[in-house]
């Protein structure tokens, strides 16, 4: 009985341009890679089907585990925004690392990858964090 290998399979599949997750393995992938597996494997020792549902709902878990995260940072951002909107117009003091006493109006905040930072009017930039007294104006 001629038999091709699970590689043969997978890669005649492979050339129809699914673009596939950052993170490995995507549905699609799995599923060809499951067909694949049933159809080589030996018909007189066949593999347990409670392994492959096993592996299948591991893999849905995972893959809903990283749409929450993704729906968690995009509303930590929406909170950020929301958070930094509510600082303009707002007077912060600050002392700096060499012991200096800043105070100043918020005019804008802008958000990146470390956090916020606050500029204030007279163009001084303060990171938004402990250390930073808010105040009304």
């Amino acid at each position: 009985m001629n038999v091709s290998s699970a590689t043969d399979s997978t890669s005649k599949s492979s050339s129809s341009n699914t673009p596939t997750s950052s993170t490995g393995v995507d549905y699609n992938t799995f599923l060809r890679l499951l067909i694949a597996e049933m159809k080589n494997q030996d018909p007189t020792n066949p593999m347990d089907t409670s392994q492959y549902m096993s592996q299948f709902a591991q893999l849905s878990s995972v893959e809903q585990a990283m749409q929450t995260n993704t729906k968690l940072d995009s509303l930590l951002s929406s909170q950020s925004l929301s958070q930094a909107s509510g600082l303009i117009g707002k007077t912060v003091s600050f002392t700096d690392s060499t012991g200096a006493t800043f105070t100043g109006k918020v005019a804008s905040v802008s958000i990146n990858s470390d956090g916020s930072v606050a500029t204030l009017q007279d163009g001084t930039k303060v990171a938004v964090g402990p250390g930073l007294t808010i105040s009304q104006s």
